[in-house]
């Protein structure tokens, strides 16, 4: 049975009918006394025209025909752009009429040439890619045989073959005959992992294979265990290789996708594992520790030698294996917490 997880004084100049923007000083009058108010400067070629107004209603109208004669006139000189101590926009031809003090922040501006009128339009920065969060995962077809999906595998860059994929299985499963084909040697070293079948209580070996890969995915260092499956199948393919990804199973389709579980390295992801990753890890060895010697006190009052040292040898397996997943989580900077 499958299980997996599917988861201003800064302001824009333009000119325009809508779009001037004017500053006008506080004693500006509106019609009682003489208040004159320079709205702004405009030089084409050698002239300058200065725009005076006694209150905005008697000059509107000599206003617009200015503005829409220096629209109509074509230009052609280099501008420069200047503002000054009230925030007051200034755009000359002759940079010699700039006060001094106001020289160094001069922003110089070719004039358009073309059709009068003719408005030309910046191009807008293009919009930076957004790159996507979600890590990119390895797409795998898979075979169905009846109940059972299977999916090709690579071991130790010399054999292929079709594994039954099982996310609910602690281990990778070899059958003898893959064994001998990958050259594994069994011998009284070799540690021994109690397993539980429908009928008994059988040991079979557990050795480490250099690497596995399945599609472009690819893991080193898995723990395998050697049995036969009733099914015949080669092997099966379990959490010793699959706990390393996020498992996408589309049976619609007929493909899996793999996902790496290793991120960037950040304080909640240490190593690039999340705490799902550690405490399942430490669980597991934990687990399977507490299980051996439990079966190593039954084999001492037993007097089961033959049993008793295949045990031994799977807890000093499982021993160092969690030695060493406690000095790479230390170098991370797994949280204590993380580790029970």
């Amino acid at each position: 049975m499958i299980s997996g997880a599917i988861i201003s004084h800064a302001f824009p100049f333009r000119i325009g009918f809508r779009n001037v923007e004017a500053i006008h000083d506080s004693g500006c009058g509106t019609g009682t006394g003489p208040s004159w108010k320079k709205l702004t400067t405009l030089l084409l070629r050698n002239k300058m025209y200065l725009i005076k107004a006694r209150g905005f209603g008697m000059n509107k109208a000599f206003f617009l025909l200015t503005i829409l004669i220096a629209l109509a006139l074509p230009a052609s000189a280099e501008m420069y752009k200047w503002v000054d101590e009230k925030g007051t926009v200034h755009f000359t031809d002759d940079i010699s009429s700039i006060p001094e003090k106001y020289r160094e922040e001069v922003e110089e501006r070719k004039t358009p040439t073309g059709t009068p009128g003719q408005e030309i339009m910046e191009k807008p920065a293009p919009t930076p890619v957004q790159k996507s969060s979600e890590p990119q995962g390895f797409e795998v077809n898979l075979v169905r045989r009846h109940e059972l999906w299977f999916s090709e595998v690579f071991l130790n860059n010399r054999v292929r073959s079709y594994f039954i994929v099982d996310t609910g299985a602690s281990f990778t499963l070899i059958n003898m005959q893959m064994a001998k084909e990958l050259g594994l040697n069994i011998n009284e070293t070799t540690p021994f992992i109690p397993i539980y079948t429908a009928s008994q209580l059988i040991f079979t070996p557990l050795v480490t294979l250099k690497s596995i890969r399945v599609g472009e995915a690819e893991v080193e260092n898995v723990d395998v265990l050697i049995h036969n499956l009733p099914s015949n199948a080669a092997g099966l393919l379990g959490n010793s290789f699959l706990n390393k990804f996020r498992v996408v199973l589309d049976s619609a389709q007929g493909k899996m996708t793999l996902f790496s579980a290793k991120g960037i390295a950040s304080p909640d992801r240490p190593g690039g594992y999340g705490r799902d990753y550690w405490t399942g890890q430490f669980r597991f060895y934990n687990r399977n520790l507490t299980e051996l010697k439990k079966l190593k006190a039954k084999y001492d009052n037993q007097g089961a030698s033959t049993e008793l040292n295949r045990v031994n040898y799977a807890i000093r397996y499982f021993e160092n294996q969690l030695s060493e997943l406690e000095r790479r989580a230390s170098f991370a900077g797994v949280p204590r917490n993380w580790r029970d």
